[in-house]
């Protein structure tokens, strides 16, 4: 049974990313987020995702994103409070969601709204420390329409998954530039383009290329069989810690969540695909 819950949970994990993923760059949310000031893609994911926590400072948000530049983590934020608040940046990203989901997956729309109440059930039941991005998230308040409160508690079970995941990257000893590296490899995208889209520079790819080569992970500035088989072993440790959420939901609500989420996943990504591009949101990509 540990088996198949891992696999579980592995897929769930990667339902939930096509499920949320869309949204950081949906012609309809960036419309909403245009009309409160900000028309730029890249502040307006950063302010989106993070608003809940984003009142603590950039430094905090910097150090719940883990792989993302704080240059840039710091300017996005700066941008966003010149023009809006965070609580305007939430409501025109809710907005959206309902908008969206009834427009790209009207089939999955009604019984998605009817798992709201397992799925924040399985978010309250997890364990809040040392994961601040979704303590932040699961904080807020939480809306009368169903669809969108069983969106928010997929995306709060996903942030526990993000928090995760980057303990344990810590725990490796993996730096920021470092983790985009090794996913870029991972999933065989174009060289250095994760950790390139999340800000690092020559320099800092440079460094991170040296130390991996010096714990033998790379060869020649490439991630090689041993720093593969390390990534490998951190998304598997990522997907058994991570069965604790859908345990808690249950088997035959993960098959119910899996069923409704999975078939429609290639046109979620799509709507990325066709508005920014066939690399952003690399974690609901299949690997190539």
């Amino acid at each position: 049974m540990a088996d198949d819950w891992t696999t579980l949970s592995a897929r769930a994990s990667f339902a939930s990313h096509r499920l949320i993923g869309w949204i950081y760059w949906d012609p309809i949310a960036l419309e909403n987020y245009k009309a409160l000031g900000i028309d730029m893609g890249g502040v307006t994911y950063i302010a989106s995702r993070s608003a809940p926590l984003a009142p603590a400072g950039a430094q905090v948000v910097a150090a719940t994103f883990y792989s993302i530049l704080p240059e840039f983590i710091a300017a996005a934020l700066q941008i966003t409070e010149q023009h809006t608040t965070y609580d305007a940046i939430i409501q025109a990203r809710n907005d959206a969601v309902v908008r969206g989901l009834r427009t790209y997956v009207p089939e999955i729309c009604d019984s998605l709204a009817s798992l709201a109440g397992p799925l924040w059930a399985a978010a309250d039941g997890l364990p809040v420390s040392g994961r601040a991005l979704f303590a932040a998230h699961r904080q807020q308040a939480r809306p009368s329409d169903p669809l969108l409160s069983a969106w928010l508690a997929v995306n709060c079970i996903r942030e526990w998954r993000g928090d995760t995941h980057f303990a344990v990257l810590t725990s490796e000893g993996i730096s920021a530039t470092q983790a985009g590296l090794l996913h870029n490899a991972f999933l065989n995208y174009p060289k250095d383009w994760i950790p390139r889209s999340r800000g690092s520079d020559d320099a800092a790819l440079s460094s991170a290329y040296a130390d991996l080569e010096a714990r033998g992970l790379a060869t020649s500035g490439v991630v090689n069989d041993a720093g593969l088989a390390l990534r490998e072993r951190i998304e598997e440790r990522t997907d058994a810690i991570c069965e604790l959420a859908w345990r808690s939901l249950g088997a035959e609500l993960t098959a119910e969540f899996l069923s409704l989420v999975e078939p429609v996943g290639d046109r979620l990504v799509s709507r990325i695909d066709e508005t920014a591009g066939t690399e952003w949101m690399p974690a609901a990509r299949e690997r190539r």
